[in-house]
């Protein structure tokens, strides 16, 4: 026989791959079979007892080992744990499971790594903000490696939940509004995690969250109730768990809320009938931190009794922290009310993910060691990510960038020398000593070039204390440009973290006003986990970046911006309101039949005193503020200018299944090199149900020197076209669209086209 080398060589270039494809699929389909067979065997050995235990999931007891715990690891009554830090404890509590319990099933040892372990990167809605896949899988293989020598095997994230509601804390843990954008990078971070082979060192298995509709919740308070008619739960907030399945999501982590009356701990139809029977998921199912007990609260079940028999029946396959499972599925399975099927498929699925992260043969725990400083690629990582993630919203009279020869420079605000709050929500394992303050890396870039006069005029976002005021000021005064560093703490968003009111907290917009009145140009910098009504404090500045909480090297990413070594690239993954009272506001609304763009309007000043009560050619806004968002989706300068033209459309008229090719010419007309990111959007115009004004279809990240030219192209399928219609199937249905691409959701260049049904075929 021929080696196969020799073989290549003797047959077209085609042929030789798919056999190379081939023999993996085989090798991948051998693998699967060794690992069902492994579980099947394991599964005959084990009493209903132990299989209850790999169904518990329990938090860690801060470093130690009590005796109860040990009891229970040897009786094999626990499958998984989360949050145990310490590597030794961690060394120990494995040991005892593998070594003194009578089938040694290994834990799974779990943790929040939710944007960075030790290298802490942009909480995740900034990671949205760089409209970078690849990059934000790096972050997460990055996190990977870092979170398995320290021992873990599942990370809670990505979490993917659709939020249009800027009060809602955990806004920051997502990718913001729109379902095309958090799908695409809710598959990055899958892979990063998990790479190609969850037994492959350094991987950890990823846990899509929150299953389903977390985001919605009423007033955008977090576990409040959440009505989502169906329609808008298939189009919206299911596509980026769609897409985490698709990209082989190891597990999945139900929500907090209810789900127009059933709480997704006890809900059949969002875990069996759709995760299921119609996704075909083949991973395991966790709650949130007691989630299922909740239930009882939430008005769904009378005890834990009931918690357990609607959870299991529902398809929670693993209870994190409340005890329903562990004090109550034996019973209910002896007494026949629960099916011995539902726990050992249940079973079933928890241990194939601890086959396949190779736990029996090579449990990581044993390798666990304390998190070490941050690597150089790391720390390089984390800066682009960041730097990339930076959104320029306004820029007058092109104050920005700073040129380095500047004389003197004033640094004030709360956030200009603060390495732990820059970290944001979730920074559960990374440490000041890692963060380079924006106020250390401006030092560390000017050296004793530039005078620099530094006063934080606040000890804290929130704080009121005025006393710091006059020395922000004087150090304002004798300085030519003044930057600010505000925004929020990391713990005024994140989980259980919602506001009513989103202006900048404490005295900050009493000490912008302050600055400003000193008549030098100033340099806004927020620094925040969610979008603020930054409005009426943003007309007082030059000059406005948008930050959000950046991570470790917030502060050489944002002086590479600000000192324009870098140009600002970012664009916004969620519509900043003028107001609380605009939300929910987002791009791709309903049009109504009263759409205000297409109506004279008369604000509430213009209205006359005691005029005769009438509605007429009024619209869908308030008299007060309008309809139009401060910041609308995808906004973001630059320090160059783009220019697009030449939209063109490979066809103006396809059949069902056809795709269109649409191209656009961008220009760097400026004279600094830098990158745009080129936005596809389409709308359906006519349908069985209406459709939004605008739907995001496709983006890229595109780089271009001064001068340069470069033809954008996307290939657009009819399939992406589609909605669910009233019967919930999936149909694109024949009629005209238009069709949209720009630099972000309000503007760019326009066509039409039609999608006519097949020849010979009804659709």
């Amino acid at each position: 026989m021929l080696p196969v080398k020799s073989i290549g060589l003797l047959m077209p270039p085609r042929y030789f791959l798919l056999i190379v494809l081939l023999c993996f699929c085989c090798s991948a389909i051998a693998t699967d079979n060794n690992i069902k067979e492994q579980v099947e065997t394991l599964l005959t050995k084990m009493t209903l007892p132990e299989k209850i235990g790999q169904m518990v999931q329990i938090n860690a007891f801060g470093g130690k080992i009590p005796d109860e715990l040990k009891q229970r690891l040897r009786e094999g009554r626990i499958g998984s744990m989360l949050n145990e830090v310490n590597p030794q404890t961690s060394l120990e509590i494995q040991r005892i499971a593998v070594e003194q319990s009578r089938l040694g099933i290994p834990l799974i040892m779990a943790r929040d790594v939710i944007h960075g372990f030790r290298t802490i990167f942009p909480v995740p809605l900034g990671q949205a903000a760089t409209w970078d896949a690849e990059l934000v899988k790096q972050c997460a293989r990055l996190a990977a490696k870092e979170a398995t020598s320290a021992g873990f095997h599942l990370t809670f994230a990505p979490m993917m939940d659709i939020a249009r509601d800027p009060r809602w804390g955990r806004i920051a843990e997502g990718f913001g509004e729109d379902p095309y954008l958090a799908s695409v990078m809710a598959a990055a971070m899958v892979h990063g995690f998990q790479g190609d082979d969850l037994s492959a060192p350094n991987t950890i298995a990823a846990c899509a969250k929150h299953f389903v509709g977390y985001g919605a919740g009423e007033g955008g308070r977090d576990y409040d109730t959440a009505n989502i008619p169906q329609g808008l739960l298939r189009d919206v907030y299911l596509p980026p768990f769609k897409s985490a399945v698709q990209a082989g999501v190891a597990t999945i982590m139900t929500s907090f809320n209810e789900i127009n009356g059933v709480p997704s701990s006890g809900n059949p139809f969002i875990l069996r009938q759709i995760l299921r029977q119609e996704w075909g998921f083949q991973g395991f199912v966790v709650s949130d931190w007691a989630s299922m007990e909740e239930m009882i609260e939430h008005g769904f079940c009378s005890d834990l009794k009931d918690v357990a028999y609607k959870s299991i029946t529902a398809g929670v396959d693993m209870e994190m922290q409340s005890s329903a499972y562990a004090d109550h599925i034996e019973e209910l399975v002896k007494k026949g009310i629960v099916p011995q099927k539902l726990v050992d498929d249940a079973v079933r699925r928890i241990l194939r993910i601890k086959f396949q992260l190779g736990l029996f043969e090579k449990p990581s725990p044993y390798s666990a060691k304390q998190s070490t400083k941050p690597s150089e690629a790391a720390l390089k990582l984390a800066k682009t990510v960041a730097l990339k993630s930076v959104v320029l919203l306004k820029n007058e009279d092109g104050l920005l960038p700073l040129s380095k020869e500047v004389k003197s420079i004033a640094v004030i605000g709360p956030m200009s020398d603060d390495p732990y709050e820059v970290l944001g929500t979730w920074n559960r394992d990374g440490k000041i000593e890692d963060t380079v303050t924006p106020l250390t890396a401006i030092k560390n870039l000017l050296g004793d070039t530039t005078e620099i006069n530094f006063a934080a005029g606040l000890p804290y976002s929130r704080s009121r204390d005025k006393d710091g005021f006059a020395k922000a000021v004087e150090q304002a005064k004798k300085s030519d440009v003044v930057l600010i560093f505000a925004g929020e703490e990391a713990i005024l968003s994140g989980e259980g973290h919602c506001r009513a009111f989103l202006d900048l907290p404490g005295a900050q917009n009493e000490l912008i006003t302050e600055i400003a009145e000193t008549k030098k140009p100033v340099v806004l910098v927020i620094l925040a986990g969610r979008p603020l009504t930054i409005g009426e404090i943003s007309e007082k500045v030059k000059a406005v970046l948008y930050a959000w909480h950046p991570g470790t090297m917030c502060g050489p990413a944002l002086t590479d911006l600000i000192f324009g070594l870098q140009s600002p690239s970012g664009k916004l993954p969620v519509t900043f309101p003028k107001a609380v009272g605009q939300i929910p506001i987002y791009y791709a609304h309903k049009n109504t039949g009263r759409p205000p763009h297409t109506r004279k309007l008369m604000m509430i000043d213009e209205i006359p005193v005691r005029a005769y009560q009438s509605a007429p050619g009024d619209a869908a806004r308030y008299l007060d503020i309008g309809y139009l968002p401060l910041f609308p989706f995808g906004y973001g300068l630059s320090y160059t200018k783009f220019e697009y033209s030449n939209l063109q459309l490979s066809s103006h008229r396809i059949e069902l299944g056809e795709n269109i090719k649409v191209s656009v010419d961008l220009t760097n007309t400026g004279q600094m090199e830098a990158e745009e990111i080129v936005q596809l959007y389409v709308r359906d115009l006519v349908a069985s149900l209406t459709r939004p004004v605008k739907e995001l279809k496709g983006f890229q990240r595109i780089r271009l020197k001064p001068k340069e030219k470069k033809t954008v192209t996307f290939n657009l399928p009819s399939t992406e076209l589609g909605f669910h219609n009233s019967d919930m199937k999936y149909v694109v249905e024949p009629g005209k669209f238009h069709l949209w691409v720009g630099g972000d959701s309000q503007s760019g260049l326009k066509s039409e086209f039609e999608v006519v049904k097949s020849k010979g075929k009804d659709r």
